[in-house]
């Protein structure tokens, strides 16, 4: 049924509906995810009949109604410039708008849709769970199921805690660290996003890196105080950090390889000193896996660096696509969390039932032979697809992957931090973005976001995805 806004229709059209319906039906089993999908339309075919006019005025709408017209500052567009889309469905790999244009997608929810959007199983699970009902405010034994895959799964995780998102457990995370440690003051990376909570949002990535904003108003000296920044894969900045804070740093924080500046990759040392520094000193080392979490592999980073940190926050992937977050790590750390210990942090909906259906199931898919090989395969194909295009069609771009993860900046490079970053020709990115939209592609309104890739996605995605980039990079 369509729901009408400020008098905008919106709703599947039929030709949007069928496509979804034949998307459905040939996603039924695991081997379905790589099987191939004719689109109807060419290339050519999309151009011409490519509009946005009902996201437009769904937009001016919700621009009445909410701040920016949106819930979420990078959903805005305003770094890429142009009309934001509003959309109406996903399936698989693709997501339709409110106009009915078609997009293969590598934003993926931000992440959490590795296997694909409304997968089948998941949905299935869900219904069954809705039976029971939304919300408890009380145990349920799917906590302990989820918790067990978790804790069974990552290195670092012996107890865990759920959440509702990847704020919510960077904030915990912080006061448990100052809490276990005695320490105050903490060390994070220019660039990287741990949230919106006040001590974070110092030199934050994701949308205060996209919109350029400086450190957020409303945010009190006292709260960002006790916050230490250094250059992501500087090591000797965070040393002299170390010499000149001896004692005080209660904890490192860092996105082992970062996604909200862009996909940036970590240098071979790096993990290791960061290790060495805070056992070194007494504080504790924090792997924000919001992202990268059972993406890179099952385990997560610190699985695929061979880094064991002393405390992980995760979200996204956990939930299957609905609201979550978790934060684990050592077992005599995690015994400070109340009630088990005096460190408080509490939530209402924390464990809910079908976040935690949504999670166990999308994690039982992720145990499938062959997933991360074939992540790393169609990932691979891509980045180097896309970079390949841009250096014949004259253009100074890099990027890199990992697994299900990537990225590519319109710079010579190489990327090693936010500031590197910060070279790349953000005016360039948007035209190719607004190029590659009316193409059928999606990726991140923004430079300064990672891609994600999904076992939905198919071989004829990639290729279809690399044909269009070539056709936009030659015309940009």
């Amino acid at each position: 049924m369509a729901a009408t806004i400020a008098g905008v229709g919106v709703g599947l059209g039929l030709s949007c509906s069928a496509k979804l319906s034949q998307r459905a039906s040939s996603s039924s089993s695991s081997g379905s995810y790589r099987c191939s999908l004719k689109m109807t339309a060419s290339v050519e075919e999309k151009k011409k009949s490519f509009t946005l006019k009902k996201s437009e005025e769904a937009f001016n709408a919700a621009k009445e109604l909410m701040p920016g017209g949106v819930n979420s500052p990078v959903r805005a567009f305003k770094s890429v410039g142009g009309q934001p889309i509003v959309f109406d469905a996903v399936k698989g790999s693709h997501m339709w708008d409110i106009d009915g244009n078609e997009y293969i997608d590598y934003v993926g929810s931000w992440g959490p849709a590795i296997i694909g959007h409304a997968d089948d199983q998941v949905l299935a699970a869900l219904a069954e769970t809705m039976k029971k009902g939304t919300s408890f405010g009380a145990p349920c034994l799917l906590e302990n199921v989820l918790a067990e895959m978790v804790i069974s799964a990552v290195p670092s995780i012996e107890m865990v805690r759920f959440v509702n998102s990847g704020t919510e457990a960077c904030m915990g995370v912080l006061r448990l660290a100052r809490a276990f440690t005695g320490r105050e003051k903490i060390i994070k990376f220019e660039g990287c996003y741990h949230g919106h909570a006040d001590p974070y949002l110092v030199k934050a990535g994701s949308g205060v890196a996209t919109l350029g904003l400086p450190d957020s108003p409303g945010v009190p000296k006292g709260a960002t105080y006790e916050t230490l920044t250094a250059p992501y894969n500087d090591i000797s900045a965070v040393e002299n950090l170390f010499q000149n804070n001896k004692g005080e740093i209660a904890a490192i924080i860092l996105e082992p390889v970062v996604g909200n500046s862009g996909f940036i990759a970590p240098k071979p040392d790096c993990l290791n000193a960061l290790r060495h520094f805070t056992k070194e000193d007494g504080a504790l080392l924090i792997f924000d896996e919001v992202m990268t979490g059972f993406r890179l592999a099952y385990g997560g980073a610190q699985e695929y660096f061979g880094i064991t940190p002393d405390l992980t926050t995760l979200g996204k992937i956990i939930g299957g696509g609905l609201p979550v977050g978790a934060y684990g790590g050592r077992r005599d750390i995690m015994e400070m969390v109340a009630p088990a210990g005096p460190m408080y942090q509490a939530g209402t909906l924390s464990g809910n039932p079908l976040a935690m259906t949504a999670g166990i199931h999308t994690l039982k898919r992720l145990q499938e032979l062959g997933t991360y090989e074939y992540l790393d395969k169609i990932t691979g194909e891509l980045t180097k697809g896309i970079i390949d295009a841009g250096k014949k069609a004259g253009h100074a771009i890099c990027g890199g992957y990992i697994r299900g993860m990537f990225g590519f900046f319109f710079t010579e490079g190489p990327v090693y931090n936010f500031e590197d970053a910060k070279k790349s020709d953000t005016a360039k990115f948007g035209r190719f973005y607004r190029g590659m939209l009316e193409e059928g592609v999606y990726f991140a309104p923004s430079q300064f976001e990672a891609g994600f890739t999904s076992m939905a996605h198919t071989s004829e995605d990639i290729q279809q995805t690399i044909a269009a980039a070539e056709k936009v990079l030659r015309q940009i």
